[in-house]
């Protein structure tokens, strides 16, 4: 390349960085006004000190930012189970020994006590026998009397007086034991309730494995249910609980736990508890599906947005306005729900959390709230700087 053409190249680099440094030097235009070069529009370096002033004063305001306060929430206050109830007692009725049944003295439905017959062996064999065991019994009293009398007169022996007090013995438990055997050939009920369906009736013959009846007590429904390990050391006898019958949704039975197992399933990791609920107007049957709830005092937490938490190198944490700066408070997350996140950390109820325009929020640093819930902007708009060969053209 000629010599010429380089000096021209040189001299066009040189203006062209003059000119960039006269307009884009915030001080050039008081510079080159000392030497006597006043030409350049004074937009030229007001613009970006303009600029420059209205970003420190939006950092004086403080970071726009959206915000909620803190609540407190209760977790783990109560449990819910399902369970299957039954009667209080449920007896099988079957007969001593078998037999031809002659009477059937109840019905389904029927309401019976303690001790009160329901149906009737043939009894023929053991009436005979109750009689001879009652007629031996009168020949060997009538027998020992004449001992006695005659061991007066010393016409009889002691040993002939003590073999007829052995006789009379024996045959009053054989008499004994005729009439238990007449009295079985009649079934009672041995407790109260409900008579279920009969499934035989009379002129059957039954054997002693032969059920002739099942009995309910439903005044009181028992209800098993399966809990969490986590729960056990807080069940106790006598806790107050409410239940709920699947096919009744409208009503709740009050009632208590009545027992508690010994140990923990190790299958399921669960523990059995027994629940009682009393049944006065006896609206509620054995086999009915229960959902039961057993209250607890339960562990209360402070509760935050979701869109409040954030996450660093430490862990997780939320940032907190007091005094109207940015406070970092770090937490460790308990539960997340839909719409909250229960925490563990140093929060009070009412304490106010960002939620939104969390990326501009630093710590020891003004903050703003914004009433606008819908709020997303990190800080102050800033207007982007024009040069003023754009605006000449």
């Amino acid at each position: 390349m000629k010599v010429w053409k380089q000096i021209v190249l040189t001299v066009f680099l040189l203006l062209a960085a003059f000119a960039g440094w006269a307009y884009f030097y915030p001080g050039a235009n008081a510079l080159l006004a000392r030497v006597g070069i006043d030409w350049l529009p004074a937009e030229a370096t007001s613009t970006p000190q303009n600029a420059a002033s209205g970003q420190d004063g939006a950092a004086r305001d403080g970071t726009l930012v959206v915000a909620r306060p803190a609540e407190r929430q209760t977790i783990n206050n109560r449990l819910t189970a399902i369970g299957t109830g039954r009667a209080l007692e449920t007896v099988s009725v079957t007969p001593y020994t078998g037999g031809m049944m002659t009477k059937l003295l109840v019905k389904a439905g029927a309401r019976v006590k303690a001790g009160e017959p329901i149906a009737q062996l043939d009894a023929g064999n053991e009436k005979i026998a109750s009689d001879k065991a009652q007629i031996a019994l009168q020949d060997a009293q009538n027998t020992l009397r004449r001992i006695t009398t005659l061991r007066s007169t010393n016409t009889a022996t002691q040993v002939q007086v003590v073999d007829a007090e052995l006789a009379v013995a024996n045959a009053r438990l054989a008499s004994e034991e005729a009439s238990l055997a007449l009295s079985r050939r009649t079934v009672t009920a041995p407790i109260s309730g409900i008579i279920g369906i009969l499934p035989v009736n009379a002129g059957n013959f039954i054997t002693a494995q032969t059920s002739i009846a099942t009995i309910d007590d439903r005044s009181q429904i028992l209800i098993d249910i399966w809990v969490p390990q986590r729960y056990a050391p807080q069940i106790r006898v006598g806790q107050p609980l409410t239940a709920t019958a699947i096919a009744m949704p409208g009503q709740r039975f009050e009632g208590k736990i009545s027992a508690v197992d010994n140990m923990i399933d190790p299958a399921s990791r669960t523990l059995r508890v027994r629940a009682g609920i009393a049944n006065p107007k006896d609206v509620l049957r054995a086999g009915m599906s229960f959902e039961v709830t057993i209250p607890f005092p339960g562990d209360t937490y402070p509760s935050v947005d979701p869109l409040a938490v954030q996450w660093s190198a430490d862990g997780a944490f939320v940032w907190r306005i007091v005094g109207g700066l940015a406070e970092r408070v770090p937490v460790r997350i308990i539960q997340r729900n839909t719409s909250s996140i229960l925490v563990d950390a140093q929060l009070q109820e009412g304490d106010m959390i960002v939620t939104q325009g969390v990326q501009s929020v630093r710590a020891g640093n003004p903050v703003r709230i914004t009433r606008d819930e819908g709020a997303t902007s990190d800080g102050p708009e800033v207007k982007p700087f024009v040069s003023p060969i754009d605006n000449a053209g």
